[in-house]
């Protein structure tokens, strides 16, 4: 049987881990272009970035409610790090995989329909994976426990 509940937590934690991706991807993207570095150098700095964001974005809500810098960064690095890493290779493979995506940088219109198949793509193959993890009180879980209102760990 499923769990309409747990399939609603994956989707969130999916949903909010691309947030962080997709903002590190096109800043990264932006900066990229904009210092004219070459397609593998800006891709790099766009998935460094996107590690980051995700990163930041998990953090930030544990450190508002008093955890430590680094216990608050040792739970998100646990929680997230597959999540972000499954969305970045995907993501990436996408955007390598569509004929011209890379080329003629961010007026490219082909470049900005690309990031948004790239992003579905790297959205669908997060889901089952931060699914799985959630059903066994790992990933996204791991940062629940620490949110406002939430006194014991999460159990699925």
């Amino acid at each position: 049987m499923t769990d309409p509940n747990l399939n609603a937590l994956a989707a969130s934690a999916t949903l909010h881990c691309l947030t962080g991706c997709a903002l590190g991807e096109v800043i990264g993207l932006l900066v990229g272009t904009a210092l004219g570095l070459g397609n593998v150098p800006t891709i790099i700095l766009a998935v460094g970035l996107a590690f980051l964001f995700g990163y930041a974005l998990s953090t930030l809500p544990l450190l508002r409610n008093g955890i430590a810098f680094r216990a608050a960064l040792g739970v998100v690095l646990a929680a997230d790090t597959l999540s972000i890493a499954v969305m970045e290779v995907v993501d990436n493979a996408v955007m390598a995989g569509i004929p011209g995506a890379m080329d003629e940088g961010l007026v490219n219109p082909v470049f900005w329909i690309a990031m948004m198949i790239a992003l579905t793509a790297a959205f669908v193959a997060a889901y089952p994976v931060n699914r799985f993890l959630l059903a066994r009180g790992k990933g996204h879980a791991l940062t629940h426990q620490f949110h406002e209102g939430h006194s014991e760990h999460a159990h699925h």
